[in-house]
């Protein structure tokens, strides 16, 4: 497991700051702040713009996921993204069962098989504590613990709902030792991120307070330097 801080931006769909050259520049400093403090950064842009993120961060250890992947074979399957087309594009993993995207047990058991066949990481949403320990039982590579209420809203879960973090945290313990836990929903600030590694995660699972930010370096290095500060201590 690992022993740095994970900083993972989900762009979402924002228009226009997810696309194009918002898209990028996010990419920049997300490459700026790794090289500056050695933590953990995934980025997760829009399908439209995975090829050129990748290209952004080539060279560095910056993973770029995909927000979703359908459960289906290649074939005939129109407007379907299966695992094997984002292999081919050479991304590292995949975001699956966001609260905006949501798929059936069943169905993420399948694609965490299927990914791990194809060497392709997985981070699995999950909306209370009994959902997060079902999906570690599955063994993704991640899970990130995210009150749906609390999404988009600025308020961290880790000030609102800190028992969610450590209940998921103690279920998921039981049934998975090596899992990677991350926090999400309203994670806003540094000292979201402070208090969420020191509630028993590894860092956190952001959206709007990075890809919509004036300032997208400034934001992202705050919450590296506290999520190091946080394990250090």
């Amino acid at each position: 497991m690992s022993l740095k801080p994970i900083v993972a931006v989900n762009y979402k769909a924002y228009y226009p700051y997810s696309f194009g050259e918002h898209a990028l520049r996010i990419a920049r400093d997300a490459v700026k702040v790794w090289k500056e403090t050695g933590v953990d950064i995934i980025l997760a842009p829009p399908y439209t713009e995975l090829y050129r993120v990748l290209k952004e961060v080539e060279g560095t250890d910056i993973k770029v996921f995909a927000q979703h992947a359908d459960p289906v074979e290649p074939g005939a399957k129109t407007g379907y993204i299966p695992l094997e087309a984002l292999k081919e594009l050479g991304v590292h993993g995949v975001i699956l069962n966001h609260s905006e995207h949501r798929l059936k047990l069943a169905d993420i058991n399948w694609l965490i098989k299927k990914a791990k066949k194809l060497g392709l990481q997985t981070l699995v949403c999950a909306d209370v504590p009994e959902t997060g320990a079902a999906v570690a039982v599955l063994e993704p590579d991640m899970v990130a613990v995210e009150p749906p209420e609390l999404i988009g809203t600025g308020i961290p879960v880790s000030k609102a709902k800190p028992e969610v973090i450590t209940r998921s945290v103690e279920l998921i313990r039981k049934v998975n030792k090596d899992i990677v836990i991350l926090t999400g929903a309203g994670i806003s600030r540094g000292e979201d991120v402070y208090a969420a590694v020191k509630l028993g995660t590894l860092g956190v699972l952001v959206a709007s307070a990075i890809v919509k930010s004036d300032n997208p370096y400034q934001v992202m290095k705050d919450m590296a330097l506290n999520g190091l500060k946080a394990l250090e201590k």
